[in-house]
């Protein structure tokens, strides 16, 4: 068992959640599921709390209802190794959600994440400032990160 394990309120989708994010991330599992009974406060058989996996990390998801949204404030990081994990991660995940600025999106469900490469911090942060500003200017008129377009702006190629 995890020590500190996200804990993710949704309204009423949370079983509709833990089912797309299993479906996006390869390797993750649904765990365990808890059910609300005749004592509510939920409608009877809809999910109450649900656990899932995503890459060895835990997860909880909570029916809780409309009282609490999701902010910017918190976002979870997929780190890429390429441009097609970017892609991917990307494509799926803003599906219904909508896109920000330098690898952020939100999903349908309002929740926060960062699409980031791995090559990011060698490029925007660095040995040689002059080559990582230009790699940080790049990717701050970005959505979707450009691993290609940033390692250009890197070496001065564009």
């Amino acid at each position: 068992m995890q020590k500190i394990t996200t804990f993710l309120w949704f309204n009423n989708n949370a079983e509709e959640a833990v089912n797309f994010y299993t479906s996006v991330f390869k390797d993750s599992k649904i765990g365990s599921v808890s059910r609300y009974g005749d004592a509510g406060p939920g409608p009877k058989g809809s999910v109450m709390v649900a656990t899932f996996t995503l890459f060895g990390q835990e997860f909880i998801a909570l029916n809780g209802g409309p009282i609490f949204k999701f902010t910017e404030a918190i976002s979870l990081v997929v780190n890429c190794e390429n441009q097609d994990e970017v892609d991917y991660y990307w494509e799926k995940l803003t599906e219904g959600g909508e896109e920000s600025m330098c690898s952020w999106l939100k999903d349908k469900y309002g929740l926060s994440w960062q699409i980031v490469p791995t090559a990011l911090p060698g490029l925007i942060a660095g040995s040689d400032p002059v080559k990582s500003k230009r790699a940080m200017e790049a990717m701050m008129k970005m959505r979707k990160i450009d691993i290609a377009t940033l390692q250009k702006a890197y070496d001065g190629a564009l």
